[in-house]
């Protein structure tokens, strides 16, 4: 790797390369997707080389330039040979400077491909029309998803083709999945994790069964026991003996045999696996499962929190007191007129001040309405209306004049079974918009008053604890006693790591989720706390900018802990790589499999597509799960092959 000076262009000429802008967590993965996984010319372009990631991407291996540059101008562009480049990929600064830098790019390369990090995902989509060649990603609506469904305690999805796909584990796992994706599987040690691996077809078990039948019946007599194939990570369990029932599924089993053959991921039987730890299975959907939050539950939080929202504390208190006053004397009067109709009527009268008091003269003839105690009880409610008036006004008056909905607001007394969410950049924002689209109570803690996330959250309702105090005491504004989930995802390790700890210490039954960058320090987190998770979301975005750099779409990632498995969608076109392929060529163990296919002309994706001697032709469609070396060695051949 060379490193050049400020402002200076690479020592050698360089061209068919790939530019990277950008110093951070982002743009260090992506440049190691690139160089590992790719193996392709990089150079970097950094504003400051000594600050954030660019001092570690300077080390990297296959790095062949770091430029630095405060801004993007056309004498960065000339000075990273743009002209020559095969991609740019954009991935630090604003929305407006990623766009500015792009059209600039175009202007110099009208062939280069372009991928830039937009926040605004509706503003990247009509940038996207402005770019010859480009594609606008977002890197923290890439990772949210994981972050979400890590807090609930459940896998995140990916839709493809009317289903969604998740990662089930172990137990969880049932008999309909698409395939073993992981295997190996210690929660101690992540790194343990093989991904793809190589498994004997779900047909070895049929074939070794059969093979012990004959036309006559089973070869093995006298009630000797025939072993059922094993599923996933449980261990083998007695069949029934072999006698006059093995003999009339003798030719079924045989049958099941050559079926089984064709494609070992139907479901009609587990893949036999590894015994060295637990087991993960690309799984389907038919809908991406909702939160089961009873609709009671969420009305008594909405107007708790509503209260809490227009009203102070002094307010609520003063409204309680009247509210019970009220209560009591309304009883006294229905006791002694026992008549609840009356009692309603009399009472919003006095409420409202417009109820006709006795006159001693009724009273000496014995014409008043009521005795002492009726009288009593008006009274009360006659005052505490008077209350109610000006508090209802200054209610109004604060909402819609002083400006209050303008102003965070902390979590309501009513406030359980919550997710926290500790940071409000992109990350925090997305993950919690995410999860109050799921219908779940949402809390979120800024330290930073200027957030910009901050205004995202009030217009969805989700109330915000501000201040830049100790975590315990955040947390315990936070309502962290009453939560289900704590999810730390500011920009910075320790910070993340010390709210966990603070939220694992106030309370040890509530479930973490940490964004964390660093491999190593993931690792012992893992090992150190349970019911835990950590993401990274550099490590979750960089494979799709690295693919959709390639001119690949990437529909989605899911996790399985640390690791990262790709779903992409591959079309068949004219001069493609493809053309030809069947899917013994597109597999690696380790790398590839393919879970579904649209042949020309379908309509529907035909999951777990059997055939493997079909060769691909124009128009045919095909879903690969892969991992990030698979997927980068199948972009590889395509390229090589087209």
């Amino acid at each position: 790797m060379t490193s050049e000076g400020w402002g200076t262009p690479p020592v050698e000429p360089i061209s068919q390369h790939f530019v990277v802008r950008g110093g951070n967590a982002l743009a260090h993965r992506l440049v190691l997707e690139l160089v590992e996984h790719y193996e392709v010319p990089v150079v970097v372009l950094v504003a400051d080389r000594d600050h954030d990631h660019a001092p570690q991407i300077e080390q990297l291996t296959g790095v062949s330039a770091v430029v630095e540059y405060s801004s993007i101008t056309d004498e960065a562009l000339r000075a990273v040979s743009i002209g020559t480049a095969r991609g740019l990929a954009l991935v630090e600064g604003d929305d407006q400077e990623n766009i500015h830098a792009a059209l600039s790019a175009q202007g110099r390369n009208p062939n280069i491909r372009i991928v830039l990090r937009m926040f605004n995902q509706r503003l990247g989509e009509n940038i996207e029309r402005l770019l010859r060649n480009g594609a606008a990603l977002s890197g923290s609506a890439t990772a949210a998803p994981a972050f979400a469904a890590a807090a609930l305690g459940r896998p995140n999805s990916v839709a493809v083709g009317g289903r969604f796909l998740h990662i089930a584990f172990d137990e969880a796992i049932t008999s309909d999945r698409l395939c073993i994706v992981a295997d190996r599987i210690d929660r101690q040690d992540v790194s343990r994790i093989r991904l793809m691996p190589e498994q004997e077809g779900g047909s070895a078990e049929f074939v070794r069964l059969a093979s012990e039948f004959g036309d006559d019946g089973p070869v093995r007599v006298g009630g000797a026991e025939v072993p059922a194939p094993r599923r996933p990570a449980e261990a083998a369990e007695p069949a029934e003996p072999a006698g006059a029932a093995g003999a009339a599924g003798a030719a079924e089993l045989a049958e099941s045999a050559g079926a089984a053959a064709q494609e070992e991921a139907t479901g009609a039987v587990s893949t036999a696996v590894d015994d060295e730890g637990g087991i993960a299975a690309l799984q389907a959907l038919p809908v991406e499962p909702r939160e089961p939050i009873s609709w009671a539950r969420r009305l008594r939080w909405r107007l708790l929190d509503t209260a809490r929202y227009f009203t102070s504390a002094r307010m609520r208190l003063v409204l309680l007191i009247a509210l019970a006053a009220v209560l009591m004397a309304f009883s006294v009067l229905w006791y002694l007129s026992r008549d609840f109709g009356w009692t309603v009527y009399i009472s919003l009268l006095d409420l409202a001040g417009a109820a006709q008091p006795d006159q001693p003269a009724d009273i000496a003839a014995g014409t008043g309405t009521g005795g002492l105690w009726q009288r009593v009880a008006q009274v009360v409610i006659t005052l505490c209306g008077i209350t109610f008036a000006p508090v209802a006004t200054a209610i109004v008056v604060e909402a819609l004049a002083s400006g209050r909905r303008g102003q965070p607001r902390n979590p309501s007394a009513g406030t359980r079974e919550h997710v926290i969410v500790v940071g409000l950049g992109n990350v925090g924002t997305r993950v919690a918009s995410q999860l109050h689209e799921l219908g779940v109570p949402v809390v979120c803690m800024e330290r930073d008053p200027q957030a910009r996330g901050i205004a995202a959250v009030r217009a969805l309702g989700i109330p915000v604890v501000l201040g830049d105090g100790p975590f315990e005491e955040q947390l315990r504004r936070a309502r962290l006693k009453y939560s289900r989930a704590v999810v730390a995802v500011s920009g910075d390790d320790a910070t993340n790591l010390e709210a966990a700890l603070e939220a694992r210490h106030g309370n040890p039954e509530v479930r973490v989720v940490v964004r964390l960058f660093d491999d190593d320090f993931a690792g012992h987190f893992y090992a150190t706390l349970d019911n835990a998770a950590s993401r990274s979301v550099s490590y979750l975005a960089a494979p799709a900018f690295a693919a959709a750099l390639m001119g690949r779409e990437v529909l989605g990632t899911l996790s399985v802990f640390r690791h990262v498995l790709l779903i992409a969608e591959l079309t068949v076109e004219d001069g493609s790589g493809l053309i030809g392929m069947n899917r013994h060529d597109l597999e690696d163990p380790g790398g590839v499999r393919v879970i579904a296919a649209r042949v020309a002309r379908s309509p529907h994706l035909q999951w777990n597509y059997a055939d493997r001697t079909r060769r691909l032709g124009p128009g045919d469609q095909i879903v690969v799960a892969a991992t990030r070396s698979g997927f980068a060695r199948l972009n590889t051949v395509l390229a090589e092959e087209g």
